[in-house]
């Protein structure tokens, strides 16, 4: 584990690094409170500190309270080293942010004591930040794709909506539909079904530019959100995808398979609501579907 110590008084300070680094810690030493805060703003920065309470230019509990107001979920766990034995002054430190405190002149055996239980702390509050991540995905994407579910796709547009309002740019909407998909799960398997869904959205990955957004909306229909300029073909960007789609190979267990997709488009004005280009999105595509499929119609009133 990599561990600051923040001790100006040399002796302590090599008696600290030298206990450490004998327990297999990597160990970043510095001489001040000013120190030890400009290494605790950077990315790297360790995950437990160890702080003399007196330092020149920053003492301790200083270092401790700016240290606190960095990213609240992942600040370190932070050991206050300190001569003062009065109650008044370690609850202070406590009071300040400090996690625990060590008296010196301190005991070595103490000392790798309450380190361990800050490492215990600090993979336990990883776990809990890497649960709640987790949790926070799967409840904005689709299991399947990964891609963005359809609650989250919807969010998505919502705001590409305000903000081309703001802006004056074009947003361009497309429904995506993969043709006879049900054929696709009778002939093959459900499981080869799930691959051509997967394969789908990993087409529509590789086409997205940074400013593109793509979701599952349930089944086989995907939703592409394309903001662009006002004198771009939005049409044509659909037509060419839904063209590379059709020219695509996608590797399921079942083999190697082809497919096409119907898509219809709605190009959104400033008065759009998410219903509303849903249900003309949703209308362009019937009438790819009834015109043949494998083809994209723009939707027009």
């Amino acid at each position: 584990m990599k561990i600051l110590i923040a001790e100006d008084d040399p002796t302590s300070r090599i008696v600290l690094a030298s206990v450490l680094k004998k327990e297999g810690h990597e160990v970043m030493v510095m001489v001040n409170g000013a120190e030890a805060w400009d290494a605790l703003q950077k990315p790297d920065a360790p995950s437990l500190i160890i702080l003399d309470w007196m330092m020149p230019e920053m003492d301790g509990p200083d270092v401790v309270r700016r240290v606190r107001t960095l990213q609240p979920d992942r600040t370190p766990y932070i050991i206050m080293l300190t001569t003062k034995g009065d109650k008044a002054d370690i609850i202070a430190g406590l009071d300040a942010g400090a996690n625990d405190y060590l008296s010196k002149p301190f005991d070595r055996g103490e000392l790798r004591a309450r380190i361990e239980v800050g490492r215990r702390m600090i993979e336990m509050q990883d776990a809990l930040i890497e649960s709640r991540e987790r949790q926070a995905y799967l409840a904005t994407h689709d299991p399947l794709t990964g891609l963005p579910n359809r609650r989250s796709i919807l969010d998505r547009l919502r705001e590409e909506l305000a903000r081309s309002r703001r802006h004056g740019d074009t947003l361009a909407v497309g429904m995506f539909d993969i043709d006879h998909f049900k054929q696709v799960n009778d002939t093959y398997g459900h499981q080869a079904g799930d691959d051509v869904l997967c394969g789908l959205a990993q087409i529509l990955r590789e086409r997205n530019r940074v400013y593109d957004a793509i979701g599952r909306l349930g089944g086989e229909e995907f939703l592409v959100i394309t903001p662009m300029k006002a004198a771009m073909n939005w049409i044509s960007v659909f037509g060419r995808l839904c063209a590379m789609i059709a020219e695509s190979n996608i590797t399921t267990r079942a083999g190697v398979l082809s497919i096409t997709v119907s898509i219809g488009v709605v190009c959104a004005t400033v008065d759009s609501t998410v219903d509303e280009i849903l249900e003309a999105a949703d209308k362009a595509l019937h009438r790819a579907k009834n015109e043949g499929r494998n083809r994209v119609v723009a939707y027009n009133g």
